[in-house]
């Protein structure tokens, strides 16, 4: 299936390597993020950075979460994870309860989910209305677009596992008494729409990958690779965008040096 299914092939990587490669994307990222938070380089503070997470259940999104945040001074990085909405919540318009998380200048934000509830499981399970979800699309793309006209730099994941990987991982969960509360019986109702989720993503990429805030499929079958595969392409993105805005990075590690 379309852009699912160019997340399917295996990804073969020994562990020795997937380590060292993790390793030195989280120490790009880290200098990165101390450019950005105005701690070195010319010591101003940068663009907002938000990095959205959705996927399967048991895709890894918490794993690589951790890898990504890892190296991070805690008080430059917040994350925060969605479940559903509260009753109030639901008085409201349904982006009103991530306005609040959103980072400021110099700031980065990791979303455990977000706003794509809207169109994910609110679709698929009738929470939604055919009438809000289909006017979501578009209500997304622009909240992005105002979000990226601001300056905003946004990243966006699919963590993408396939069903037999995903079963397996579920029957670990099951059977490991310190992790078994991560299953819950939601998640195997939601395996058994596997076909409806799948549509309900692809639909969500091709209407809101725009030039600013593309989706990143990530193939997450092997964890390893799928952690290092985030942290690189978080790396990737922040500096393609920096150059743009004119951040000169190899001055950069020389002013830091000579300021401390």
């Amino acid at each position: 299936m379309g852009h699912l299914g160019s997340a399917n092939p295996p990804i073969e990587i020994s562990k020795k390597k997937a380590e060292q490669r993790l390793e030195a994307a989280q120490q790009r990222l880290l200098r990165l993020r101390l450019i950005l938070g105005g701690q070195i380089g010319e010591k101003q503070i940068g663009p907002p950075l938000c990095v959205v997470f959705e996927g399967w259940d048991a895709s890894g999104k918490g794993g690589a979460i951790k890898r990504l945040v890892g190296p991070l001074d805690p008080r430059h990085v917040r994350v925060s994870q969605f479940a559903a909405p509260t009753y109030d919540e639901k008085r409201h318009h349904f982006l009103q309860r991530f306005w609040k998380v959103l980072p400021g200048w110099g700031g980065m934000t990791v979303l455990d989910r977000s706003w794509y509830g809207r169109v994910l499981v609110e679709r698929v399970e009738g929470f939604a209305t055919p009438a809000q979800w289909k006017r979501a699309y578009e209500e997304i793309a622009e909240f992005e677009r105002t979000l990226t006209a601001e300056g905003m730099i946004l990243v966006k994941f699919w963590m993408h596992v396939s069903s037999d990987e995903q079963l397996r991982r579920f029957e670990s969960r099951r059977d490991d008494p310190l992790r078994s509360w991560k299953l819950t019986d939601e998640d195997w109702r939601n395996r058994e729409k596997r076909a409806d989720y799948e549509a309900a993503v692809e639909d969500m990429i091709d209407r809101t990958d725009r030039p600013k805030a593309r989706w990143h499929v990530v193939p997450g079958d092997d964890k390893a690779y799928a952690r290092l595969a985030v942290v690189e392409r978080v790396c990737h993105v922040l500096e393609k965008k920096m150059e743009k805005r004119g951040y000169d990075l190899a001055a950069a590690d020389q002013v830091g040096v000579s300021g401390d």
